[in-house]
């Protein structure tokens, strides 16, 4: 039982190496770069008002939102106007479009 846990050990260690290896050659260049645009892995940020206004439908494709001002200083607005400000807009085509890049990679979610 002791030695096949170490052969198990053995085994896990030398896969390890051989994917070390792997990937040390496939990140290494063929072409001189800099040192500023190799080390520099950036992260992609979601748009932050996006993210808080708008809400991708089940498919993906589409896009949904509230309207603004419907929570307060509604004794000045009809009742037509308040029942209009409670509906959902959703997004136009083009609205879509700009929209999948703003919440990259999380547009889909």
């Amino acid at each position: 039982m002791f030695s096949f846990g170490r052969q198990l050990l053995w085994s896990a260690k030398s896969c390890l190496r051989t994917q070390q290896q792997s990937w040390s050659s496939a990140t290494s260049r063929l072409f001189s770069t800099t040192q500023s645009v190799e080390g520099a892995l950036y992260k992609m940020k979601s748009h932050s008002g996006a993210k808080k206004r708008w809400r991708s439908l089940g498919s993906g494709s589409a896009f949904k939102r509230g309207k603004a001002g419907h929570s307060h200083l509604n004794t000045s607005k009809t009742p037509a106007r308040k029942n209009r400000l409670s509906t959902t807009a959703y997004a136009t085509p083009a609205q879509t479009h700009k929209l999948k890049k703003l919440l990259l990679p999380y547009g889909s979610g």
